[in-house]
């Protein structure tokens, strides 16, 4: 009787998606690159620039300055730790700026690929603005696409994630997660823009919490975003090593789900690379008076003396106002579902190390440079009822491990 309700269920589940446009690919992947240990910064780009996508007052340095002034690092535990220069005493000046860590990946990803982050600490503080994001190649933003994974600013408590294209591509209704939509159009200035609503997403109860891991499927389907707090990883994620294979089936609902139904993910997104950065102030942070740009979020949170994003933080000693303001990642790891399309691994050009990566790359190397469109802070009202996150069809969906599929690989539809 199990085996025949579970069949009813896969054909169930083979009728909705076939109706309702929100097709999904059951697929086991293989690793193909890992960013750790000591080789963390070897397959990466610095920006070495000023911040002049989105405004900060940051000067994004390379890395032989990241290096000696260790903005970028690898710890005693052996985590990289990109942060925000908190020791260098800065005066009153018409632009002023502190040194910050800006990196490209080397290696590009697009359909196919899974992308899995453990971090055990994120920039928070007043005027912070770090994301993990990735950019789009070949053509010019937002052409080529942008996928938001981690991001916020100030002392919010919580993600948002956000895709962020051209006209045309939009968030399916219904899509199938648990984070809260704010937005639906892609083409908007926020994006169509997700609000995590589990706890411990960001900040203080982030790294108090030891941090958490967050996925990123980019597949002919749909793109989906999950996050876990560390105590809830997954088994299949948390004991993996860098050779394991992931099986995405048994993960449960993402966060964020932007299914094909409503926007065609290689007609708006080219191969994306991944994007580490903290900038500070900003577009997002500041208005016309050099203000917090958006009142309810750096005014209740921040409080500072003159309500001055630069004035109130990025002058003066550095610390404490920054001594938050760094990442520490344990990994990153990037999978695919069809290894025998991985082309050999490209020739690491730091000059800083001559050991090469763990693992070879998924897809070729390439470099451009793009900007940005900042997005607004949302604040989830509440936890979105089942109506509003999800439908019964795409929660089984995620949750069920079908022997059926795994017997015939991975299923196209």
């Amino acid at each position: 009787m199990m085996r025949l309700a579970n069949l009813l269920d896969f054909v169930c589940i083979l009728l909705w998606a076939g109706l309702s446009g929100n097709l999904f690919i059951l697929a086991s992947y293989v690793p193909v690159r890992e960013y750790a240990g000591p080789n963390f910064f070897d397959a990466w780009t610095y920006w070495d620039n000023v911040d002049n996508t989105t405004w900060g007052n940051v000067t994004y340095v390379d890395r032989q300055t990241a290096t000696s002034s260790r903005l970028a690092y690898v710890n005693d535990a052996g985590n990289a730790i990109i942060k925000v220069d908190n020791t260098t005493l800065i005066s009153p000046a018409p632009l002023v700026n502190r040194n910050s860590v800006r990196i490209t990946s080397q290696d590009t990803y697009g359909v196919g690929n899974l992308i899995v982050i453990d971090v055990r600490h994120i920039p928070y503080g007043c005027s912070t603005w770090p994301s993990f994001w990735t950019l789009g190649t070949e053509i010019e933003w937002p052409n080529s696409g942008e996928i938001d994974i981690i991001e916020g600013i100030n002392m919010l408590t919580h993600n948002q994630m956000a895709l962020h294209t051209i006209g045309g591509c939009f968030q399916a209704a219904n899509p199938g997660q648990t984070g809260q939509t704010i937005e639906g159009d892609c083409s908007k200035p926020q994006g169509c823009l997700v609000a995590e609503t589990k706890p411990n997403s960001w900040g203080q109860a982030f790294a108090q919490a030891g941090g958490g891991v967050w996925a990123l499927q980019l597949d002919v389907s749909g793109i989906y975003i999950w996050f876990w707090s560390r105590p809830d990883v997954p088994p299949g994620i948390s004991s993996a090593t860098n050779t394991s294979t992931l099986d995405t089936t048994t993960w449960g609902m993402p966060s964020a789900s932007y299914p094909a139904s409503g926007c065609n993910i290689t007609q708006f997104f080219t191969p994306q690379q991944l994007v580490i950065d903290i900038t500070l102030c900003g577009v997002w942070l500041l208005s016309q008076t050099n203000r917090a740009g958006v009142p309810s979020i750096y005014a209740s949170t921040c409080q500072t003396p003159t309500m001055s994003c630069v004035a109130d933080n990025i002058i003066g000693s550095g610390s404490p106002a920054y001594d938050n303001a760094f990442w520490e990642i344990s990994w990153i790891r990037a999978y695919t579902n069809n290894p025998a399309a991985a082309p050999p691994p490209p020739q690491t050009t730091s000059s800083l190390s001559t050991q090469a990566p763990a693992l070879p790359t998924s897809t070729t190397t390439l470099f451009v440079t793009g900007s940005r469109e900042p997005t607004s802070v949302i604040e989830p009202t509440q936890t979105p009822s089942a109506a509003q996150s999800t439908n019964a069809f795409s929660s089984t969906t995620r949750l069920l491990s079908i022997p059926l599929c795994l017997a015939i690989g991975t299923l196209v539809f």
